[in-house]
């Protein structure tokens, strides 16, 4: 709206409330930086950016972040990484082995690519050595797995002399061939361990990605003198949403699409980027729609009738009318930030009376009952029963 009214540009230090489940890097309150700005191109952007995140880890840290900062694509974090912050400190990539098994006797695989799945296998050198039969079966690395919706974690090793060892079943289901191939395309050698996920592609990227992550911290993969920062682009601008049958904007419903996707806006990749630093997004956002035309298609794609539209949206759509700018910003998480920068474990260590895993205040003791008198004067009615 600001843009609409005249401001070429403005940032805000806001106060926001996340409704969401709690971990080390997320507080329910959190402070947030903002930046619009009009007329800035999808490059001058991320130029700006780069060069403000630059100078702020130089003057804190007096760490040389590279110039430019590296990129992947969304599809391409997703592929190697399994995940769309990726932490590129250590080399481990995940691998799509489908094609391998397509024609396997190994059942497992080759009743998950019927059904339109895949399979991808993670290669940990010298892994052998450090990770038990036992251990894959029932041990640490086996929950892990679990935890994150696997329901098996199949295995398998690479022997001395070169051969592949593990499930009987699956070493059998490939030929002499067919295993130098497979290695060859893990990189896999002597003491190496390999580990397989099954599934559609969002589980299986789920699984392994913390597999990863598992298997680098207990393995010292991290280097923790590195500084690894990117951006993550062209996120789809959609993504389906099972329970409710239907789409939901991946970003927000505002973020414009890719010039080039125009005549497909439900598959569309989005003018969307974020910026991760080891492994966590410290700040993310987009080119905004200002087009009302094409605001009206994108809504109705997730959903949102006319009628509602105009209902929500309204005041919006008036606007883009009156003659939008093109523009486009980014937020940072300033608690966030703060947390990585002070090297802290927690962003509780980093902001004033923090909140607990519950969401609650233990100087406080807030959230609390409402007094009575309070919500008669709103015209309020709680139907909870207090725990006391």
């Amino acid at each position: 709206m600001l843009m609409v009214s005249g401001f070429d540009k403005y940032y805000q230090i806001a106060r926001c409330f996340r409704d969401e489940d709690l971990r080390a890097d997320r507080q329910p309150e959190f402070t947030q930086l903002d930046m619009e700005l009009a007329f800035t191109p999808l490059e001058d952007m991320l130029k700006l950016n780069e060069d403000l995140i630059r100078k702020v880890f130089l003057e804190i840290k007096g760490v040389e972040l590279p110039n430019p900062f590296p990129r992947l694509t969304y599809a391409e974090a997703m592929s190697r990484y399994g995940s769309d912050r990726p932490d590129t400190r250590f080399d481990l990539e995940l691998k799509d082995v489908s094609d391998v098994f397509r024609n396997s006797s190994f059942k497992v695989f080759t009743d998950t690519l019927s059904s339109g799945g895949i399979i991808k296998a993670l290669c940990v050198p010298s892994g052998s050595q450090h990770y038990s039969n036992s251990a894959l079966k029932k041990g640490d690395i086996y929950n892990e797995a679990i935890k994150s919706g696997a329901k098996g974690l199949p295995f398998l090793k690479v022997s001395n002399d070169g051969t592949l060892e593990g499930i009987p079943a699956l070493v059998s289901s490939l030929d002499r061939n067919e295993q130098n191939h497979f290695l060859k395309l893990l990189s896999a050698s002597s003491g190496d361990l390999i580990l397989f996920a099954v599934g559609n592609e969002a589980s299986v990227n789920k699984v392994l990605d913390r597999l990863r992550l598992h298997v680098a911290l207990e393995l010292g993969l991290i280097d923790p003198s590195r500084n690894s920062i990117l951006w993550v682009t062209d996120f789809p601008m959609f993504e389906w949403n099972d329970s409710e049958e239907r789409f939901e904007a991946l970003h927000h419903p505002f973020t414009a699409p890719h010039p080039e996707d125009m005549n497909d806006l439900a598959s569309a990749r989005a003018l969307a980027y974020d910026m991760v630093y080891n492994g966590v997004e410290i700040g993310g956002g987009s080119l905004r729609i200002y087009k009302r035309e094409v605001q009206e298609k994108v809504l109705k794609i997730v959903g949102i009738s006319s009628e509602q539209a105009e209902a929500k949206f309204g005041y919006l759509l008036e606007a883009l009318d009156m003659g939008a700018p093109p523009h486009g910003g980014i937020a940072y998480g300033l608690d966030r930030l703060t947390m990585l920068l002070a090297g802290a474990n927690s962003i509780r260590d980093v902001i004033a009376f923090p909140k607990t895993t519950t969401a609650q205040c233990a100087l406080t003791r807030s959230p609390s009952d409402v007094d009575p008198q309070q919500l008669k004067d709103l015209s309020l009615q709680t139907t909870v029963t207090s725990s006391k």
